[in-house]
């Protein structure tokens, strides 16, 4: 029988003398074997990320999982068939801990950070909320970064930030970011780098000299193509639904959104009733990544998906937002996990499992089509709603008989 990937990973990983006892565990608590299944697959994906991230077993905690969750998850790209979806890979991590614990491998739970760091964490959460617009999951790995950092420098003392220092900030980023990625070490920065910003701007320190001393990550943003389906590939996943069930109803009218309209998943989910105006074909994207709303037209076939959802699939519910659960309670709008389960689920039936794929991909080959039928970078950046045209730029590439016309002769000729 041929090993799976999640078996290898957690075989070659700093997990593997547990792993054991972890299956004793999920069998005497009497686990589902889907359950179990799915279980062993995300603690597999965890073991292969603490390889690639060299962390040694005993430094792994509630803080360490909250970075794979919040800073790992959403744009992994590891190969093959892993578990990727928060509701399992969540509650697997914390018997995987409990597990850890009981066995003595790590150290009891540590106590959280003192309150001054806890209620400094608290005004930077809102400063990156309220002023910075950025993405809960987003304001989750630069809290946990800054965290991280404040403990380090100053324990349970009161928060100075007067009297930090470069070799501070460089002791920090020397000690914890030689271990990363270069994509985790930008991260880890550029969350040192807002923090200070933050400062700067509440409580006027002086912070010039501490953000010289953040280096700037090598990262080369336009260096790949964008992952996109082909107009097969599209064709198979929508297939991919089965909309004789109201699940597969409501997958199905998800699934057109996001190709269609090129939505986030989180826009998705922020989908409400009173945003559809039928009169007029259009439908209203609320205020999301972007901070705005935007009135798109409402193309037909996406009209009509929901059109069925809204019809013979959606629960009677109290809730105004479009897309509810379909089990109880239904009175609760969905969640972007459940966005993403559905599309990742639509990938493995129609054949296309094997690769890194989820809701941003539907979005990514809403550009890419859109491109390839001649449209402009602005309508692509209208579409979207990018707030730059530089963000869009990648999809340039794609042009490749434009690109063509540009390219230069081979010197001296065919040989």
């Amino acid at each position: 029988m041929e090993t799976s990937p999640w078996q290898t990973w957690l075989a070659t990983s700093v997990l593997r003398p547990s792993a054991g006892l972890y299956e004793i565990y999920l069998q005497q608590h009497g686990y589902s074997p889907g359950i179990t299944h799915a279980y062993r697959h995300a603690v597999g994906h965890f073991a292969h990320w603490l390889t690639e991230e060299h962390l040694e077993l005993r430094r792994l905690d509630e803080s360490v999982v909250r970075r794979f969750l919040t800073t790992h998850l959403p744009e992994c790209r590891c190969p093959g068939r892993c578990q990727r979806t928060v509701l399992m890979v969540q509650p697997a991590l914390k018997h995987l801990l409990h597990v850890l614990r009981a066995d003595g491998s790590i150290a009891a739970r540590r106590v959280g950070v003192s309150p001054a760091i806890h209620a400094e964490l608290e005004r930077f959460t809102e400063h990156l909320d309220h002023v910075c617009g950025l993405a809960a999951k987003t304001r989750a790995g630069r809290r946990w970064w800054v965290g991280q950092f404040l403990a380090d420098r100053f324990g349970q003392r009161p928060i100075a930030v007067h009297r930090l220092t470069p070799q501070d900030i460089l002791d920090f980023l020397g000690r914890h970011g030689g271990r990363y990625t270069p994509g985790t070490a930008g991260v880890q920065a550029s969350a040192l780098r807002t923090y200070l910003r933050f400062r700067a701007a509440r409580y006027a320190d002086r912070v010039d000299a501490l953000l010289a001393a953040i280096p700037t990550v090598a990262s080369w943003r336009l260096a790949s193509l964008p992952t996109a389906l082909t107009p097969d590939e599209i064709a198979r996943f929508l297939k991919a639904f089965d909309r004789r069930r109201p699940s597969g109803q409501r997958g199905y009218a998800m699934a057109r959104c996001l190709l269609d309209l090129g939505l986030r998943a989180k826009e998705v989910v922020g989908l409400q009733l009173d945003d559809l105006n039928w009169q007029d074909g259009t439908v209203r994207i609320g205020a999301g990544k972007s901070r705005r709303a935007d009135i798109l037209p409402l193309p037909v076939l996406t009209g009509r998906a929901m059109v069925t959802y809204l019809s013979h699939a959606r629960p009677p519910s109290s809730c105004r937002a479009v897309f509810v659960r379909d089990r109880a309670p239904h009175d609760v709008p969905i969640t972007t996990e459940i966005v993403r389960y559905a599309v990742q689920q639509a990938f493995l039936r129609c054949g296309l499992g094997g690769r890194s794929l989820g809701p941003h991909t539907l979005r990514r080959t809403t550009a890419t089509q859109m491109r390839l039928s001649g449209a402009s970078l602005k309508q692509i950046a209208d579409v979207l709603r990018h707030r730059s045209l530089d963000t869009t730029t990648i999809y340039t590439k794609l042009d490749r008989p434009q690109l063509a016309t540009v390219a230069a002769p081979w010197p001296g000729g065919v040989s």
